[in-house]
């Protein structure tokens, strides 16, 4: 036969008033600390050239920034309109629009899996539909015009 010990209102008042006692206890004033604490001290600025310090990227990864935005562009957007939008920027880059997507979904001893192959148009479609950009770019290979020929991505 089990107790019930919550079940009378003087001993849920007794608990009430214990986890008030253990919940005040934990809160400590950080007056003190903020009153004791020195101002920073001054910090001089110096002025450095403005050249871009951006480092040279390659095509690929310039390419895999691009998509990424894309991808979570169309992910996020609030209606369709602007889903098909950046659906046919993003359609732009490829070759065409029968460009492989291969997505891994597993990896063993440098052998990979991959699910059922996709095109660029099905993934973008995919990515419209389903709202969730679960997925990131692992590979890309680009044809001689700079197009990408091929995608390889893997979930996050």
């Amino acid at each position: 036969m089990k107790k019930r010990i919550l079940k009378s209102p003087v001993n849920r008042l007794v608990f009430v008033a214990l986890f008030g006692l253990l919940a005040m206890g934990a809160c400590k004033s950080k007056k003190k600390v903020v009153a004791e604490t020195p101002p920073p001290a001054p910090v001089e600025q110096v002025e450095t050239p403005s050249t871009p310090s951006t480092p040279d990227l390659s095509a690929e990864e310039v390419a895999v920034g691009k998509l990424e935005n894309y991808f979570s562009s169309i992910a996020n957007s609030s209606n369709v309109q602007s889903a098909n939008s950046t659906i046919q920027e993003a359609l732009g880059m490829f070759s065409n629009q029968e460009t492989p997507v291969l997505i891994v979904i597993h990896e063993e001893s440098g052998i990979k899996d991959y699910d059922e192959p996709t095109t660029i148009s099905k993934y973008l479609n995919y990515l419209k539909d389903t709202k969730k950009n679960l997925n990131f770019i692992s590979d890309i290979r680009l044809d001689g015009s700079g197009r990408v020929s091929e995608l390889e991505l893997r979930r996050k």
